[in-house]
């Protein structure tokens, strides 16, 4: 920040303020519910990691990808928003470019890798169910790299980073390929490998896998294995992992759509504000995936409710009122005990005066209650259980 870069007519907002200030509140909410849902589903999954399924492995990637848009991103597009500009200078603009390309692109290919695993498990159980958690992870390393390989193209000049033709953001220039060949190259590469067959690929996946469920249902049994109870675990991970798809397609095709428009058609015909309506709708995708496993998936939600009891619980342990209901109980329970303790002395007490006139150990001399008998003009004094059991008239 500072530089004469920030000066630049290029990082001017060419669209309405109220439109700034529209886009600046959508990216708070989102940046919000973003970090809560995304926040809370990696520490469920943090808590039941022993008890992960592989193709769980991808939901926690996908949320770990989606935590790390919102932090790159939001922090930065949330202000420029805001004072109707970008704020940030030239290389600031590149990396935010560059973490959105890696980020977006880390999230579409994570989501592929998902329906080929969910198909390979459902329509190939014989080798779905090889498929371990150590496979998983080291496609999971391979789902970066694909994204890597496009994020850092540009910063290797093929194709360039920009500002936003609504200039409040950064990313792809896609005005580029109308005057570059090595920038339609990349273009052409992004939008058939990064987009085209992600897509095509989670189409036919999921159409497989519906088409073999439907002609049977045992195919679906045969993929969980033999420790789980639950026989249609996995099932409900492909109808979620399609609802997750089908949000994040449907936000980012948009962008995707406007895009091309621009690339391959007359930049200077579309609209900065086509260009800011779609991002809205593309970086809203960072919210979806949290939303509907936290929601549905019944033992991350078992999980999440296991956990914040137990949170309730030690902060209601450390609050005053709880300090004086364990202090009134410690004191109860004390003068229990003390109770309990003068009880058993006085039984013993007792059980002395039943001792035997031989037995010489009991030499304990009790004191005894005693009345006065008065008989004529004088009165002598016994003991009480010396008195007969009916009422005498001279008892004082």
């Amino acid at each position: 920040m500072g530089n004469a870069s920030d000066t630049s007519a290029v990082f001017a907002s060419t669209i309405s303020k109220e439109y700034d200030i529209l886009m600046g509140s959508l990216y708070s909410a989102f940046c919000i519910l973003s970090l809560l849902g995304n926040s809370i589903l990696l520490l469920v999954a943090y808590h039941k990691w022993s008890t992960l399924k592989p193709a769980e492995y991808f939901i926690i990637n996908l949320s770990i990808s989606d935590l790390g848009m919102t932090l790159s991103l939001f922090p930065l597009a949330i202000p420029s928003a805001f004072t109707h500009r970008w704020l940030f200078g030239e290389i600031t603009c590149q990396l935010y470019a560059m973490c959105g390309v890696l980020f977006g692109l880390c999230s579409l290919t994570n989501l592929t890798a998902l329906s080929l695993v969910c198909c390979l498990k459902v329509c190939f159980p014989t080798y779905g169910n090889k498929f371990s958690p150590s496979h998983a992870r080291l496609l999971v390393a391979g789902v970066w790299c694909y994204a890597s390989v496009f994020a850092v193209g540009p910063l290797a000049q093929w194709g360039h980073y920009s500002p936003e033709p609504y200039g409040t953001a950064c990313c792809i220039d896609w005005h580029a390929p109308n005057h570059e060949l090595s920038a339609l190259s990349y273009i052409v590469c992004l939008f058939v490998f990064c987009y085209a067959l992600p897509c095509t690929i989670i189409f036919l996946s999921y159409t497989f896998i519906l088409l073999t469920v439907r002609g049977s249902r045992q195919a679906v049994q045969q993929h969980v294995s033999p420790q789980t109870k639950t026989t249609n675990a996995h099932s409900l991970i492909v109808k979620l992992s399609v609802a997750v798809c089908i949000g994040f397609l449907g936000a980012w095709t948009p962008y995707a759509v406007v895009a091309m428009w621009a690339a391959f058609g007359d930049a200077t015909e579309v609209p900065p504000d086509a260009f800011a309506l779609a991002a809205m709708f593309a970086k809203s995708s960072t919210i979806y995936n949290p939303m509907v496993y936290l929601l549905c998936k019944p033992n991350f939600r078992e999980c999440l409710y296991r956990d914040t009891t137990l949170l309730r619980q030690r902060i209601y342990r450390g609050s005053p009122q709880s300090e004086l209901k364990e202090r009134f109980a410690s004191t109860s329970q004390r003068n229990k005990d003390m109770s309990i303790s003068t009880n058993g002395q006085l039984e013993s007490y007792g059980a002395c005066l039943h001792c035997t006139e031989t037995a010489a150990a009991c030499h304990v001399t009790t004191p005894q209650r005693t009345a006065c008998i008065l008989t004529g003009s004088t009165y002598r004094e016994v003991t009480v259980s010396q008195l007969s059991a009916k009422p005498q008239a001279d008892f004082l």
